[in-house]
C-alpha cells in the first residue's frame, strides 16, 4: 500500500488530514510481518546503543510497545545499568503524561492496551530525562510526527530541554506530514536504515 495514494487529502482541514493519515499508517504497519517487525525492531535498538547520545545518557524515557510499534525492550535487558522511565497517562480534565522508573514487576495494563509502570513506582521529574525515544505511527524527513491524536507526547515535548529521538520502521518514514502549530518535530529519527539527525531550520 502506498502513502501517496493520500495525498489528495491535502486540501481537508488539518484534522482531518491526520485522520486520514492514520487510517493508512495504521494499516500499513499492521500489514507489515510479524517476523519483518521483529527484525527490524532489532536492528532499530542496534543502532541506538550504538548512538553516542544513548551511550552518555543515563536517565532515558522509553514505552512499551502496543499496536505493531517497534518494539524497543531489547534495548532495557541489555542496559540494566541505564535509568529507563515510562510515561503513565494521568487522567483528569487535560489528561497528561507522568514519569516513572521503569521495573518489569510493576507494571499495569491500560485501558488503550499498553503497559505503564503503576503509579506506586518513583516518579522521574522530566527535567531528569535526557534522552527521549518517542513512539509514533509515522514520521517524516523533517522529523513531523503522526501520533494517535491525544497530544501526551507534544504537551511533553514542548517544554522537553533533552534529545528526542522519534522511532519508526523505515516504511513509515515518509516525505512529508501535516502539522499544526502545537507539533513538536523531533531533533532525531532512528529506524532499521538509518539514524538521521534533523537540520534545524
Amino acid at each position: 500500500m502506498s502513502i501517496r495514494l493520500i495525498i489528495s487529502s491535502m486540501t481537508l482541514p488539518l484534522a482531518d488530514q491526520k485522520a486520514q493519515f492514520r487510517k493508512q499508517c495504521r494499516r500499513l504497519r499492521q500489514s507489515l510481518p510479524e517476523d519483518q517487525r521483529a527484525s527490524a525492531s532489532r536492528a532499530i535498538c542496534a543502532r541506538i546503543a550504538d548512538w553516542e547520545i544513548f551511550e552518555n545518557a543515563q536517565t532515558i524515557l522509553t514505552y512499551m510497545p502496543v499496536k505493531a510499534e517497534v518494539d524497543l525492550r531489547l534495548l532495557l535487558q541489555s542496559h540494566p545499568h541505564k535509568i529507563w522511565v515510562l510515561p503513565r497517562i494521568q487522567p483528569g480534565p487535560q489528561p497528561a503524561l507522568a514519569f516513572h522508573q521503569y521495573h518489569p514487576d510493576h507494571l499495569v495494563r491500560h485501558p488503550f492496551g499498553m503497559d505503564e509502570p503503576a503509579a506506586s513506582q518513583p516518579e522521574i521529574p522530566p527535567s531528569l530525562i535526557q534522552l527521549a525515544l518517542v513512539p509514533g505511527l509515522a514520521y517524516d524527513r523533517r522529523g513531523w510526527r503522526l501520533g494517535y491524536g491525544g497530544g501526551y507526547y507534544d504537551r511533553f515535548l514542548a517544554a522537553f530541554n533533552g534529545v528526542s529521538l522519534g522511532v519508526t520502521f523505515a516504511s513509515l518514514l515518509l516525505e512529508s506530514l501535516p502539522h499544526g502549530g502545537h507539533d513538536i518535530a523531533m531533533r532525531w529519527l532512528v529506524s532499521e536504515q538509518a539514524l538521521i539527525r534533523i537540520e534545524e531550520t
